[in-house]
This record gives C-alpha cells, structure tokens and sequence, in this order.
C-alpha cells in the first residue's frame, strides 16, 4: 500500500462563497501513480463545510437559503454571548453561532473511491468548500490510499 497526501489552502471571500477544487484535487490524485484506492478529504475547521454537489448557481441560492432558514444569523445563540461563555475563545473572537450551527448540517470530510486512476463521481458531483462564516483563510486535507 501506498499513501500520498495534500493540503489545500483557500482564502474565502464572504459568507457562502463556493470553492469547487475538484479539478485540484483530480490532479494531485493523478500525480501520485496510485491507480486504485480511497481518497479522504478533510476541512480542518468546524465554521465551514464540504459538500458533494452540483456546481450550479441557481442551486447554491437554493443551499444558501435553507441553510439561512436552518441556522439563520439574525437569532440569538449563546456561543456568541461573551460574558457567559469561557471556552476555545480567541484574541480576535467574532459572534459566529450561526456558522456553527449550519455546518452541522454539511460534511467537515468525505470519502471517495479511487478505481483505475480516476476519482469516482457522478455525471454532475464536484467537490465544494462552503464557507459558513466570513471571510477567512481556510485549509483542506486530501490523502489517498492504495496502489
């Protein structure tokens, strides 16, 4: 068996910017000479999300919204109330419950099959980064495995 892996880092532009990389992460794939195995991909941060989806506009303003009405950022949550909470805080702590909340809803990883030196995706699946915050650098990590 045999591993490679990658890191990916973006810069993000504003809430709900989409990041297709999967033409990124086909060519680190193609470069390793593995032709059968897994591939993981993994966001390191819990106020943003991986999706599998379509790349197609008018569906983002769909995601856009039902992630709007699921965690929507103009209620109250008490991760954002500072006097209260004493954990994981930071120098520069913005109020960003709502991030939180909606990326529970998405995928921090997901797991694709590897066969015969191409990435296994449907006719209209492409890896996505979704940011649920604001603007903000933002990593990924892809490792495969196999031979």
């Amino acid at each position: 068996m045999k591993t490679d892996s990658i890191e990916f880092n973006f810069k993000t532009k504003e809430l709900f910017d989409f990041i297709d990389f999967t033409d990124q992460v086909k060519d680190f794939l193609t470069g390793t000479g593995i032709k059968n195995g897994l591939v993981n991909i993994q966001l390191l941060h819990t106020s943003a999300a991986l999706i599998v989806n379509e790349n197609e506009p008018l569906l983002q303003e769909d995601i856009k919204s039902n992630l709007q009405q699921t965690a929507p950022d103009s209620i109250d949550y008490n991760h954002d109330d500072f006097e209260r909470r004493t954990v994981n805080m930071c120098p520069d702590e913005c109020a960003n419950g709502h991030s939180h909340c909606k990326a529970i809803h998405l995928l921090p990883s997901a797991t694709f099959n590897f066969k015969e030196g191409q990435l296994q995706l449907g006719r209209w699946q492409r890896i996505i980064l979704v940011e649920l915050d604001r603007a903000r650098p933002r990593t990924v990590q892809v490792q495969i495995i196999g031979e």
